[in-house]
C-alpha cells in the first residue's frame, strides 16, 4: 500500500492572496458556479498543483474569498453612537457583498474564523455591547443583522444576475392565499435599499440603556 501523496511544493512562486484574487476575478466575471480549483488555476496559467499548495480544496477557497471580500468592509471612521455605529457596519458589509457578483451567496456559504471577519464581528458586537445590550442579546442580534444583510443581499443578486422578476404573484392566482393576495406587491418590492433599513430598524429598535424594548 502507498502512502497517499500530498501536493509538492509549488515552483512558481505565488502567494495566498494572489490565489484569492484570480479566484474572485472569476466569481465576478462568471458566477459562483464557475469558481473552481482548476478554473483559478487556469487563469493565473499554473499547474493545479499549485493552487492546491494554498487551498486544498475549493471548501477552502471559498473560505479565503469569503474572508478577503469581508476585509473590504472599513472599520475606521464609524459614528460614535454605537446604534448608529451598528448600522454603518451593516450597511459597510452590505456594501462589500454588492461590490462582488454572488458575493452574499459567497459568504453565506462559508463558515470562516478569519481575522477579517473576527474583527467585523468584533466591532458589530461592541457596539452592541456598548449601548447595554447584554451578552445573549448582542450575541443573537448580531447573528440577525448578518442574516438580514447575507439574504436579503443574496436575493438582490440572484434577481440582478438572472434578470428575471418574481413569481410569486401568478402562484398565488388561485386565491387560495388571501393574506398573502393582499400583501404580494411588498413582498415582491425590489426595493431592497429600503428593505434593508426597515430591518434594520426592527432589529435595532431595542437599543437602549438596559437593552429593553
Amino acid at each position: 500500500m502507498t502512502k497517499k501523496q500530498t501536493p509538492a511544493a509549488p515552483r512558481t512562486r505565488l502567494d495566498p492572496a494572489a490565489v484569492v484574487r484570480a479566484a474572485l476575478e472569476l466569481l465576478d466575471e462568471k458566477g459562483a458556479d464557475a469558481v473552481s480549483l482548476r478554473g483559478t488555476a487556469e487563469r493565473l496559467g499554473v499547474r493545479m498543483n499549485t493552487v492546491l499548495w494554498h487551498a486544498k480544496t475549493k471548501a477552502r477557497l471559498l473560505e479565503l474569498m469569503a474572508e478577503a471580500i469581508v476585509a473590504e468592509v472599513p472599520l475606521t471612521d464609524l459614528p460614535a453612537a454605537p446604534d448608529e455605529r451598528v448600522r454603518e457596519l451593516a450597511r459597510r458589509y452590505r456594501h462589500s457583498l454588492l461590490a462582488h457578483r454572488d458575493g452574499a451567496a459567497v459568504v453565506a456559504g462559508t463558515y470562516a474564523a478569519e481575522p477579517a471577519t473576527l474583527a467585523f464581528a468584533e466591532h458589530v458586537v461592541a457596539a452592541l455591547l456598548d449601548a447595554g445590550l447584554d451578552e445573549r442579546r448582542s450575541a443573537w442580534t448580531f447573528w440577525s443583522i448578518q442574516y438580514l444583510t447575507l439574504g436579503l443581499t443574496q436575493e438582490e443578486q440572484a434577481l440582478t444576475t438572472s434578470g428575471e422578476e418574481h413569481t410569486l404573484g401568478p402562484a398565488l392566482a388561485a386565491g387560495s392565499y388571501p393574506a398573502l393576495d393582499r400583501v404580494v406587491p411588498h413582498l415582491e418590492d425590489t426595493a431592497f435599499d429600503e428593505r434593508f433599513e426597515f430591518g434594520l430598524d426592527q432589529l435595532l429598535r431595542p437599543l437602549g440603556p438596559t437593552g429593553e424594548a
